[in-house]
C-alpha cells in the first residue's frame, strides 16, 4: 500500500505461445523464466497483493512453488492468440472482486518477458504513478544506437 491506495500486482502468463514454446517456464540461467517477475513482485514494498494469472496447469504450479498466488485458470476464451492483456486482466479484477471482496486502486502488470526488472523498477513506478495520481504508467528505455526492430532480431 501506498498513500492509502490499494495495490494488485498481476502477471499474465498464458501456456500457448506462438513465437517461443512454453516461454514462460522456459529455463533461464536455471530457473524459468516466470519466477523472476514472480521473486521481484514479492519484494515490493508496495503491492498488496500479486496474483498470476494462467489458462496452464504446469505454469500455475510453478507459479505456487515459487511463491505467487494464482486464484483461478483463466478461461479459454480469454487466453488465446486474440485475446487481449486488458481482457485478462480485467477479468481478474472481477474475480477477485466478486469471489474474494478484493478491491484496488492501483493495478500493476508485472511481464514475465521482462526478467530483468527489479523490485527497485517496481517500486518506482508505482511511486511515480501513485504521488502523482496518474492513471497508467509504462517504463521504457531510450535507444541510442539502435532501432527498435533491430533489436527484436537481435
Amino acid at each position: 500500500m501506498l498513500d492509502g491506495k490499494r495495490i494488485l500486482g498481476i502477471t499474465l502468463a498464458r501456456g500457448g505461445s506462438k513465437g517461443v514454446s512454453k516461454k514462460n517456464v522456459r529455463i533461464l540461467n536455471g530457473s524459468p523464466l516466470i519466477c523472476y517477475t514472480i521473486s521481484e513482485a514479492l519484494k515490493s514494498r508496495y503491492i498488496d497483493e500479486y496474483i498470476v494469472s494462467t489458462d496452464c496447469y504446469e505454469i500455475a504450479e510453478i507459479a505456487e512453488k515459487a511463491g505467487a498466488e494464482v486464484p483461478f485458470l483463466r478461461p479459454k476464451s480469454i487466453s488465446g492468440d486474440n485475446a487481449t492483456s486488458a481482457s485478462a486482466i480485467i477479468h481478474a479484477v472481477e474475480s477477485l472482486r466478486d469471489n474474494k471482496g478484493r478491491q484496488y486502486d492501483y493495478v500493476v502488470e508485472l511481464m514475465t518477458t521482462n526478467p530483468l526488472k527489479t523490485v527497485q523498477d517496481i517500486d518506482e513506478m508505482i511511486e511515480i504513478a501513485v504521488k502523482n495520481d496518474e492513471s497508467c504508467c509504462v517504463a521504457v528505455h531510450h535507444l541510442i544506437e539502435h532501432h527498435p526492430s533491430r533489436i527484436k532480431y537481435i
